[in-house]
This record gives structure tokens, sequence and C-alpha cells, in this order.
């Protein structure tokens, strides 16, 4: 039997969701609609480098909203690919646009951080560790 949705249910899903992209915005002195921006993209590329099991172990920990928003246009059926730093960042910006006074690296880096605030300790480690190298460099530690 499926439980009815409450309407407060609802509230703290977007309020959740809004407190995600608020903390993002503050700590890049960005404003709201671009820290959105940047969740998103970053979000669909780590959801597509990371293995299906990865992908599902971390989803199982973001809040309701910023979990559609991880699946929002996901095909399971696309190929993967070589998964360079280089290639992630790249995936970002295409997603996210160009803008020229975007340090794409430290915001990415905000983004990550962001994660490490919300998600276990233990399911960030996975993730890191699930990633190559190069592409580590990305996510801080600590």
């Amino acid at each position: 039997m499926t439980h009815p949705v409450s309407h407060t249910s609802i509230v703290h899903a977007a309020e959740q969701a809004q407190q995600w992209v608020n903390e993002l915005a503050k700590d890049l002195d960005w404003n709201e609609q671009s820290a959105f921006r940047l969740l998103k993209s970053v979000l669909h590329a780590l959801r597509d480098w990371l293995s299906p099991e990865e992908m599902a172990d971390l989803s199982a920990q973001l809040p309701t909203l910023i979990r559609g928003i991880y699946f929002e246009g996901w095909n399971p059926a696309e190929p993967t690919w070589e998964r360079k730093k280089r290639d992630f960042v790249i995936c970002v910006r295409n997603s996210f646009g160009y803008e020229l006074e975007v340090d794409i690296d430290k915001a990415i880096a905000a983004v990550f951080k962001l994660l490490d605030r919300h998600i276990s300790h233990g399911e960030i480690v996975q993730v890191r560790n699930s990633m190559k190298k190069s592409l580590r460099q990305l996510w801080p530690q600590g």
C-alpha cells in the first residue's frame, strides 16, 4: 500500500532543495539561478561518471527533489566514455554554459564540498574511490 504524500513532506522537500541551492550560491557568491544550474550540471556529470551501483547508492542519500534533478534526463543506455578529469569538466561546462568569469574547477569543487556536508562520509569515500585519480583532485578531502 502506498502512503499519500503529505503537503508537509512536499514543503520539506522543497525547503531542503532550496537550502542546498542557497548554500552553494553563498559558497560561490553567485545568484541562486546560477547555483541551481551548476548543481544540476555537476550532478548529471557525476551520475554519468559513476558505476550503476555507485550511482544508485549516492541517489539514495540525496533529498527527494535533488534526487529528481539527479535523474532528470538520464539515459541508462548511453555508452560510457573515457573518464578523464578534462572530460568531466567539459561535460559540466557544456551543460552549465560557458561563462568567461566562472572558474569551473572551483565551481565543481564547491558542489563536491556541498555533497560532503550533506552525504554520509562512508558514501562520499566510496564515490571518490570509484573515480579516477585525476578526477578525484576536483573533490577536496575533508
